[in-house]
């Protein structure tokens, strides 16, 4: 060991002679900090506005997508190549490695103590990154110091996996320069490897492993996994070992078989350790972050720890649908990353993809009108340069499985050993793919009974089937929207009633939206015969059907109030009311009052009010109210919060704010039953939901999801919310910005000159 420290001091102090590692220091220290000041004057001014911070500012500065550390890591292979191209490749040209040779010292020492040495200066660079650390962890109220280290880790075992490399390349020519290029080219090959080979499945897996781009973001982001650690591991080990054999292969001279064969183990030994260490029962995984969020939150933990038969995940591709790029072989490791944060804790979910063609989606048929599918596949097959025979026909795939209710489009199966079965779609929104609230609810119904939500038809209601402006398609069972119910753990099934038979018991809720054609006396005794055994509701009335919809609510203790509500506003329609979410609507769900504190609303054009009484045995609680600019036509104005009374029309319009959603519970037995009663039932319809108003945010799905999910007690749409980041503050003020530039753009880099100037006098003085 004290060998390899001479070396590596020996090294060090030939290294900080020469301009080239303090020209590096300066350079990194300059670009670390414009990058990290820029992002923190962003922020400072938003805090400075007044604008409030809803996300980690932590993240924002140092491990987001743009955050210091990112952008360090993209850059960072620049700068290794210019420090190792000389610490073997000078050793060769100068004759020095003769003297090397010479002395007893054996290369493993030479090698290891030239790689200390690069790990010196790594720590180095990691320390000009530290003092931002620091200074943000000074500054910024509750930093998340934790993350940051795990970014630092991350940098570092990257920074050292690229001087191993460096390394290596250095022991094989006696030109720096050449060296130099080599190492940068083995670089670009390592970040590029994983999309090489992609189609073909046993050089997948090696390639895939190989790559080392994204390996420092997963500790950047937070999360320390065994798998990305022992890689940097392996790879620096790798290397290292590659350079101890050309150093041998100078000293002691070997047959060629002999040679080959030492290569052969190496290489086997270290694809033998990059599989075992991949492998899901291996791994081990820390989360770095304060809120966990590289961590499957506790409610989907449990739904996994309760699932204990094995489980399978079948994608469907079809060539000729739609997202077939993200099932396709050069995709498939990318894709099944998705299901890494639950295999970490569901090792047995094994993953199996499909592949078919059917029915060409509506752009390729478009483009081929006069084209059968199977000619059309046969074209696509040929750009993509893969075989027709992987893909089932559409004879074969019909046999296996029925898709035409999905349209054919990318889907997922999730298969339990008893044949239970759901789906996992993607969906049209920019993020495309299930996230964990979909993930977790698709789990969950393969484990517990699913609850069945009945769209009430028959009466002119809204339609669920029907994709016009007014119905219900999109929130219930439109399979590319996230938020349908279809997606989040329901089935949704439209319900007409029928003489002589009551509503069936598996009914968990009863949707009764927008009644047009009033309901039958047999009609009604059924609803309350449902409503009696404890089902839940939820009831939307729109102004103009008062008359139809009271004889359902009243026996509640709900009124709709006749007339409409309107709201001045200078660029919408007067009667377009942004509902706020009140106290009690806190309280019933912390998602709401995220949305409060984020001053979300839920537009409702055209809606009435609520007039509510408790009288029923029902505990009334509002849930949405209008603005206290709110007017309300053709009725006395009355403080309907305080306390409920009946209101008599009279002309004008008076201010007042109105309930237009109330949320009704009573106990019984061992439960509580729920009903929610909505003043508009075009907050929820297709063209609300798809609906975007400048200077309005809008949050009308997670009225759909926090209402269900308070109907069915909690059970779904599964909640996967986290608590709110706490470094969401900066104590600074934007005025001093201009000091902490001067300090990491200005200060900092010319410490580290006058250091590099200091060093070079004294030695020039001896």
């Amino acid at each position: 060991m004290r060998k390899i420290l001479k070396i590596a001091g020996n090294e060090l102090r030939a290294l900080f002679c020469s301009p080239v590692a303090w020209f590096i220091l300066v350079i990194f220290a300059v670009q670390s900090g414009m990058t990290f000041t820029d992002l923190f004057r962003s922020v400072l001014r938003q805090q400075f506005m007044g604008e409030p911070i809803e996300y980690s500012i932590t993240t924002a500065l140092l491990t987001g997508m743009s955050g210091t550390f990112t952008v360090i890591q993209q850059y960072l292979y620049l700068y290794v190549p210019l420090l190792t191209m000389g610490l073997m490749s000078r050793e060769f040209g100068s004759g020095s490695i003769k003297l090397l040779y010479s002395s007893p010292v054996t290369a493993g020492q030479i090698i290891w103590g030239k790689f200390l040495s690069m790990m010196v200066y790594g720590l180095i660079l990691m320390g000009v990154l530290l003092v931002l650390v620091l200074f943000a962890c000074c500054t910024v109220e509750s930093f998340d110091l934790s993350a940051a280290l795990s970014g630092l880790l991350g940098l570092y075992l990257l920074m050292c996996a690229y001087a191993a490399i460096g390394l290596y390349m250095s022991s094989l020519t006696s030109y720096q320069v050449v060296a130099a290029v080599g190492t940068l080219a083995v670089l670009i090959v390592l970040n590029f490897i994983g999309s090489v080979g992609q189609d073909i499945a046993f050089v997948r897996e090696i390639t895939y492993w190989l790559s080392i781009k994204g390996r420092a973001t997963v500790f950047i982001d937070g999360l320390i996994c065994s798998e990305d650690f022992l890689y940097f591991v392996v790879v620096i080990l790798f290397f290292l070992t590659l350079g101890i054999m050309k150093i041998e292969a100078h000293r002691a001279k070997r047959s060629q078989v002999m040679t080959v064969g030492r290569y052969l183990v190496v290489i086997a030994v270290t694809v033998a350790l990059g599989y075992m260490t991949s492998r899901p029962t291996f791994l081990w995984y820390y989360d770095a972050t304060a809120s966990k969020t590289q961590t499957l939150t506790k409610e989907s933990q449990s739904i996994l720890e309760r699932m204990k038969d094995d489980l399978t995940i079948v994608t469907y591709v079809n060539l000729l649908g739609d997202n077939s790029s993200y099932g396709m072989p050069r995709s498939l490791k990318s894709d099944m990353e998705n299901f890494k944060p639950y295999i970490r804790f569901k090792s047995n979910i094994e993953l199996k993809y499909v592949y078919y063609y059917k029915k060409a989606s509506s752009y390729i048929r478009e483009r081929y009108a006069d084209v059968s599918d199977r000619e059309v596949a046969e074209k696509y097959v040929d750009q993509m340069k893969l075989n027709l025979k992987m893909f089932l026909s559409p004879e074969e795939i019909e046999a296996q499985i029925d898709l035409a209710p999905e349209g054919y489009r990318f889907v997922r199966q999730l298969v339990l050993p008893d044949g239970s079965a759901t789906f996992l779609r993607l969906y049209n929104d920019m993020f495309v793919h299930p996230m964990e609230a979909e993930v977790s609810a698709a789990l969950k119904r393969l484990i517990m009974e699913v609850p069945k939500v009945a769209c009430l038809t028959g009466h002119g209601e809204r339609d669920m089937n029907n994709v016009g402006d007014r119905d219900y398609y999109a929130f219930a069972k439109n399979p590319t929207f996230r938020y349908a119910l279809v997606n989040n753990g329901f089935d949704v099934i439209a319900y007409r009633m029928t003489e002589g038979e009551e509503i069936p018991e598996d009914i968990r809720i009863l949707v009764i939206a927008d009644v047009k054609q009033p309901l039958t006396e047999s009609e009604l005794e059924k609803i309350d015969r449902y409503v009696a055994r404890g089902g839940n509701l939820l009831i939307a009335g729109e102004p103009g059907s008062q008359e139809v919809m009271n004889p359902l609510v009243e026996r509640f203790g709900v009124q709709f109030m006749p007339g409409v509500l309107v709201q001045p506003s200078r660029d919408f329609d007067p009667d377009l009311i942004r509902g706020e979410l009140t106290k009690d609507a806190a309280e019933m769900s912390l998602n709401y009052a995220d949305l409060q504190k984020k001053k979300r609303v839920i537009t409702m054009p055209g809606a009435t009010a609520l007039n509510y009484t408790m009288d029923k045995g029902f505990m009334v609680r509002p849930v949405l109210t209008t603005h206290d600019t709110g007017c309300w036509n053709e009725i006395e104005t009355r403080d309907l919060l305080n306390e409920p009374v009946e209101l008599n029309p009279v002309a004008g319009e008076k201010e007042g704010v109105y309930p237009i959603a109330l949320a009704l519970s009573r106990k019984m037995g061992n439960r509580e039953q729920r009903i929610i009663v909505l003043g508009d039932a075009d907050c929820i319809s297709n063209s609300e939901l798809m609906m975007y108003r400048k200077g309005i945010k809008a949050s009308n799905f997670s009225l759909i999801t926090e209402s269900f999910r308070w109907l069915t007690d909690g059970e779904f749409p599964v909640n996967t919310r986290r608590p709110d980041p706490a470094d969401t503050s900066i104590s600074l003020e934007l005025s001093s910005m201009k000091w902490v530039k001067l300090m990491f753009v200005g200060i900092l880099p010319l410490l580290l000159i006058g250091c590099g100037i200091l060093i070079w006098h004294r030695r020039r003085g001896r």
